[in-house]
């Protein structure tokens, strides 16, 4: 297991520049030669009954790199590494999980089982034809890259999960009071109360702003989450108002139903790992802001050894400022970590 820590010196300044065109069917971001543009494309494919939106990049000579989002995010959230590995000669591959942005909504949102989206990410590799992929993923997106690559370790060549770890006991979140948000959310009804006292642009900026402070989101008795931030609370610096919109836009498009379903009230469906052993590579970066990081158990999961029993190839590195959202906070960073896990495992022909 290798650990490593960089300092804030390290943290590159520049941000790739993306232009969002007309209806999110294109996006573009120049390169440091203006001649070299590479587009994010966009399309829909037939998924185990619904149509789930898939965002593309790079024509793949050296693989394929799948992105998975969590919570409150869409495959916009993506944008800068889509970009970055593409430009390396990779085939980047985001998609909207169902219920989220661009994918349909299930039949049955109330319904949502942990395992669908395990069942869908393989069926996105099927369908789009590709034979196994190195998975990217964040938040609730990363527990089921962990599951898939337990699962289907022929059809994964290596796992990079942002800010969340594996193994550690996720009942140990019961220790902590009963205004935490995730408790909140998993009570039928009570998050779409307080969601409803407001438009969707501004409980999307509200959860941006909350869950890129290094502090737990936690409500007092007489709180909800949602009073937590007002509008005098600014943005985090790196999040602007065009990405704001967007990702309003996508969540006008879907609502909160099935967002509010998959993870908040459907993941103690999931089954723990158990002894299982990774048998592809895999990669933990975790921010030291990310408030994920101050759940019980976590640091604990991270330093202790518990996740290298189950990932003999494993490494863990840690960014001092990073937050919850660190690949659109520090992205120029994030990708030069990417690309170098994707170098030191050569995806075989």
């Amino acid at each position: 297991m290798v650990d490593v820590t960089f300092s804030n010196a390290m943290l590159p300044r520049e941000r790739d520049r993306v232009v969002v065109h007309g209806e999110l069917d294109t996006m573009a971001a120049a390169t440091e030669q203006p001649q070299q543009i590479t587009e994010i494309e966009h399309a829909h494919l037939p998924v185990r009954g619904l149509s789930l939106h898939v965002a593309q990049a790079g024509k793949g000579e050296l693989g394929t790199v799948v992105f998975l989002h969590g919570f409150p995010e869409i495959w916009y959230s993506w944008r800068h590494q889509m970009l970055a590995v593409a430009a390396a000669g990779y085939r980047a591959v985001a998609p909207d999980w169902r219920g989220y942005g661009l994918s349909d909504q299930p039949p049955e949102p109330e319904a949502a089982e942990y395992d669908d989206l395990i069942e869908d990410l393989l069926a996105i590799l099927d369908a789009l034809a590709v034979p196994k992929a190195f998975l990217v993923a964040k938040d609730f997106g990363a527990l089921v890259a962990y599951d898939f690559a337990l699962c289907h370790p022929n059809r994964t060549c290596g796992v990079m999960g942002l800010g969340i770890p594996f193994g550690n006991d996720a009942s140990s979140i019961n220790t902590l009071p009963e205004g935490l948000y995730i408790f909140r959310w998993a009570q039928p009804g009570r998050a779409e109360a307080d969601f409803g006292r407001y438009n969707i642009k501004r409980v999307v900026r509200t959860i941006y702003i909350l869950f890129s402070k290094s502090e737990i989101p936690m409500a007092k008795e007489d709180q909800e989450i949602m009073d937590l931030a007002d509008l005098s609370t600014p943005l985090p610096e790196w999040f602007t108002e065009e990405d704001l919109d967007v990702y309003s836009s996508l969540y006008e498009k879907s609502g909160f139903r099935y967002p509010l379903q998959m993870p908040y009230r459907s993941l103690h469906k999931r089954k723990p790992i158990g002894d299982a052993k990774f048998q592809v590579p895999v990669f933990v970066v975790m921010g030291e802001k990310d408030y994920v990081y101050k759940f019980p158990g976590v640091e604990s999961a991270m330093k202790d050894g518990t996740m290298e029993r189950h990932a003999p190839d494993m490494k863990i590195t840690y960014i001092p400022e990073g937050s919850h959202f660190v690949q659109e906070q520090f992205p120029d960073y994030v990708n030069e970590l990417l690309l170098a896990f994707l170098k030191d495992h050569p995806v075989d022909k």
